[in-house]
């Protein structure tokens, strides 16, 4: 019998749910297909190439095509080891939660802590860079419309003025849309597709005279102060920072349908498709584009991007290419926000955000959704925005400090279960099996060493207020800050994931009640 007047999920998820504790609390509205769809879209595979591009060009096209190759390839495995993960224990906080579940007793709060802030910061600043690069992308296109030939260079000011707006857009309408916001998710997973598409025919066909496949596979370069071969490594933080929003699929997991099997395809659908589909976008601008790379980094456009349009489809087809994409890269904003909102507002659930007793509320008004947190996360985009300001090295590390924050919340619950949780992890219907330890040491060393690339200096080893890549010395106050929040005060209160479960307001079934105290994977006692 269903005890709850509304009905927000189907039984089957609110055991997957109760099981881990938690009450629920958000509508399932989520289905396979859009839970992949708002994975891809935050991917926003185009957009997110166009902004990070300026990363592989000094490696050459090696770095482009290889470089996108290996680096997608190493982050599969990561969504694979997550996959395993959020099949087995889908909720919306998912990366702390496992955290909290599978390190030493000692080890549990404050590391569950830091890597709830850790993941926080990293989804406000994804918002943050995608709508940072949307203001860049719009301002090129302004200029390729009315330019007389002057180089693109805006004010920071004018960056910022475009950005917020951008941002506020995304608030609006992810809090007006919110009843529909799953099916929009398909139609802009459609519109990514068919930018991707438009672009594989039109660059060759408006280029002819492509470059030969001995310069696209072979041809490396160094336009960076680094080795040849960090100068490589410095490549792949074009695919790092693009194949990355596959963990939103976690955050919607209590919104998802049939959660512990559309979470796992969502995360490595979206991953795979990325890591297939960009490594054919890099082959075709490398074959596309001018061979002289240091123009086309110093591009008059402001986007390398741009350039290869322009110089293939001339000035009309460039801004008509520009303006799908930038509209595209909007897209993937409004989606990130809806990650955003969703892991914020699970760890104010937990009590750990400052305000977390206003931010934890759930609005029925706009369908079951954390309305209080998307102006939230929109709020505190905004001030982070505002190091576009200081100088373009700050503006840079708006894409580190996202990249790190991120990969640090996946490295530490894989990290857990392997030291500590092998003999505690359950597997869900989806399971690697045997490979499943393996594949999550592989994706360990992998986040380790993407965290260290993100912090380089892109110009070289000779560092300078102007050159310095400040997504460290960001990252290092979150996580100091954070630490010293927990043993100063929080481990005070902070137990880690709260129980939430009501059964006198379940959506269970009699017999999975009667079920629920032997397979919870916490004490519901407490």
């Amino acid at each position: 019998m269903i005890r709850s007047p509304e009905i927000l999920a189907k039984p089957d998820d609110a055991f997957a749910l109760a099981k881990l504790g938690y009450q629920q609390e958000l509508k399932r509205n989520f289905s396979k297909l859009e839970i992949l769809s708002v994975a891809f879209s935050i991917l926003g595979l185009l957009p997110s190439i166009a902004s990070s591009l300026v990363f592989a060009i000094p490696a050459g096209p090696v770095g482009m095509v290889w470089g996108w190759f290996i680096a997608s390839g190493f982050t599969f495995l990561v969504s694979v080891a997550m996959a395993d993960l959020g099949s087995a224990m889908p909720t919306a906080g998912g990366l702390y939660w496992w955290t909290h579940y599978f390190s030493a007793p000692g080890w549990k709060n404050p590391l569950a802590f830091l890597v709830g802030y850790s993941n926080t910061l990293g989804v406000i600043s994804g918002l943050c860079s995608t709508d940072y690069g949307f203001a860049l992308m719009f301002l090129s296109v302004v200029h390729l419309a009315v330019g007389d030939g002057k180089d693109f260079a805006p004010t920071s000011g004018t960056v910022y003025l475009v950005f917020i707006v951008c941002v506020l857009s995304h608030a609006t309408v992810v809090t007006f849309a919110s009843k529909i916001m799953a099916k929009l998710q398909v139609m802009f997973m459609v519109a990514n597709v068919l930018l991707i598409a438009v672009t594989l025919i039109v660059l060759p066909v408006g280029k002819r005279n492509t470059n030969s496949a001995e310069w696209i596979f072979t041809h490396s370069e160094n336009l960076s102060g680094w080795p040849a071969i960090w100068t490589f490594f410095l490549a792949w933080m074009c695919p790092i920072w693009s194949v990355g929003g596959f963990e939103a699929c976690i955050h919607l997991s209590e919104e998802a349908q049939n959660a512990t099997m559309a979470v796992p395809w969502g995360i490595m659908g979206s991953c795979g498709l990325s890591w297939i589909l960009g490594t054919v976008i890099m082959i075709v601008f490398a074959s596309s584009m001018t061979t002289d790379l240091e123009s086309l980094l110093n591009s008059p456009l402001g986007q390398p991007v741009a350039q290869i349009y322009y110089d293939a489809l001339g000035k009309n087809g460039a801004i008509a290419m520009m303006i799908l994409l930038f509209i595209n890269q909007w897209l993937m904003g409004a989606s990130v926000l809806v990650a955003a909102s969703r892991q914020s507002w699970a760890f104010s659930r937990d009590g750990a955000l400052p305000f977390a007793s206003f931010f934890n509320k759930i609005s029925k008004e706009f369908g079951y959704v954390p309305v209080r947190t998307i102006w939230g996360c929109a709020g505190c985009s905004g001030i982070l925005g505002l190091f576009s300001l200081i100088a373009p090295a700050a503006a840079s590390a708006l894409f580190s400090i996202g990249v790190v924050g991120n990969h640090l919340a996946w490295f530490m619950p894989i990290f857990a279960r392997i030291v500590w949780g092998r003999d505690k992890f359950i597997p869900g219907p989806f399971y690697t099996g045997g490979l499943s330890i393996p594949i999550a040491v592989v994706a360990c060393l992998f986040l380790i060493f993407s965290i260290l690339t993100a912090w380089m200096p892109i110009d070289g080893p000779n560092v300078t207020p102007q050159n310095m890549n400040y997504a460290i010395v960001v990252n290092f106050a979150v996580w100091g800050g954070a630490l010293l929040y927990y043993y100063i005060d929080a481990r005070k209160w902070f137990t880690g994931p709260r129980i939430t479960l009501d059964s006198s307001h379940s959506q269970l079934t009699e017999e999975q009640e009667e079920k629920i105290a032997k397979e919870a994977l916490v004490d519901l006692r407490h």
